[in-house]
């Protein structure tokens, strides 16, 4: 085994762990949604914290388990405290210094293991994972207090790990609460969704999100398009940003503008540096983006020229690329195609470049079939 630190599926390249995030941007509905709860003195022991990746649920999620790790019994002489109305807790807290370093007696993370053989993370959640979490219960608290337990994420639940998560929600332990992160919640047993109280997180606003991107240490001089790109998720954001994904987007916009005639050189060039070591994460990328603007151009058909834009002319574009409903239907069904060819190319590993320039014709032909209606 490496000595190198394990890896955390629930951290972001390049930014802070959620549970080392200072402030959590744009959700304050959903903070006074839970603190409601708490000071009503009914607080649910299952919360299924929901919303798009990248917005902020982790970090909604560390900040409602340090905030509970720090609560305070009224001892009665003094009468009872005033109602809470932040989940701030003080960073010298000795329980929350305890949550960021990772070693709090009463909080228990479920998250995808490591792979003992390969050294990688495994792609599914255990039900070795949920059986720690069960002797975690079993052990007695040294000082008798609340025990959190955080699911990152409960999309990635297999069917018997998911099964054992239900077992402990139908009959949970006394004072504890159970955090499940969720990306899909469509995604979960029924019966987990329905043990649970929902908290649902939203896409963060331009302003919103170019805080929190500050507060990661990311600058950027085109919020709005970013926002736009990114959809509001920071996580996104930041993989935009890390992986310089604006001026990725402005090329793809520039390039497809030019259909019917696409510039063939031009097109050889993008696809080629999506080829070759290192160029795996510009891939990504690439095919990201490319779905991202079908899924835009089918919204446009249905909604018209959108009010944002994640680069220069790409709302005039959009209007061209879907005039009506049934050039949005045809985008729909190409980004769903295109979608399933990369899966099946990326799973047979071919080339990157050929991948990237058929899916670029490929869009050539959808755009001229449009065009002909």
């Amino acid at each position: 085994m490496s000595d190198t630190p394990l890896p955390e599926p629930d951290r972001i390249k390049g930014a802070p762990h959620p549970r080392e995030t200072e402030q959590l941007f744009g959700q304050d509905a959903a903070q006074q949604a839970f603190l409601e709860a708490y000071n009503s003195g009914r607080l649910h022991s299952g919360w299924l914290i929901t919303g798009p990746r990248g917005i902020g649920k982790a970090t909604l999620a560390w900040k409602i388990a340090t905030f509970l790790l720090t609560e305070q019994d009224d001892d009665g002489l003094f009468g009872a405290p005033p109602p809470p109305t932040s989940l701030h807790v003080a960073q010298d807290d000795p329980n929350a210094q305890l949550v960021q370093s990772g070693a709090h007696p009463r909080l228990f993370v479920v998250r995808r293991p490591l792979d003992e053989k390969t050294e990688r993370l495994k792609t599914e959640i255990t039900v070795d994972t949920v059986r720690g979490m069960k002797k975690f219960f079993q052990m007695s608290a040294a000082d008798g207090g609340r025990r959190v337990v955080i699911v990152d994420a409960a999309d990635e639940l297999n069917r018997s790990a998911a099964n054992a998560i239900l077992k402990e929600l139908e009959e949970p332990p006394e004072n504890t609460t159970i955090l499940l992160i969720a990306h899909q919640p469509s995604r979960l047993l029924p019966t987990i969704r329905s043990r649970c109280r929902e908290l649902r997180v939203t896409p963060l606003a331009s302003a919103d999100l170019t805080a929190a991107l500050g507060q990661a240490g990311f600058q950027t001089d085109a919020p709005d398009a970013l926002a736009s790109l990114s959809g509001g998720s920071a996580g996104d954001a930041i993989r935009v940003l890390a992986q310089d994904g604006l001026p990725l987007y402005s090329e793809l916009v520039q390039l497809i503008d030019g259909i019917p005639h696409m510039d063939r050189p031009r097109a050889i060039r993008l696809a080629e540096s999506c080829a070759g070591r290192g160029a795996e994460e510009r891939l990504t990328l690439t095919l990201d983006l490319l779905d991202h603007l079908m899924s835009r151009a089918a919204r446009a058909g249905v909604l018209g020229e959108p009010q944002t834009q994640g680069a220069p002319g790409e709302a005039r574009l959009l209007a061209r690329m879907a005039p009506h409903d049934h050039a949005a239907r045809a985008w729909s069904l190409a980004a769903s195609d295109l979608g399933e060819t990369a899966r099946r190319a990326r799973a047979v590993n071919l080339d990157p470049a050929a991948l990237i320039l058929d899916m670029l014709f490929k869009i050539e032909k959808v755009a001229q079939s449009v065009a002909q209606r």
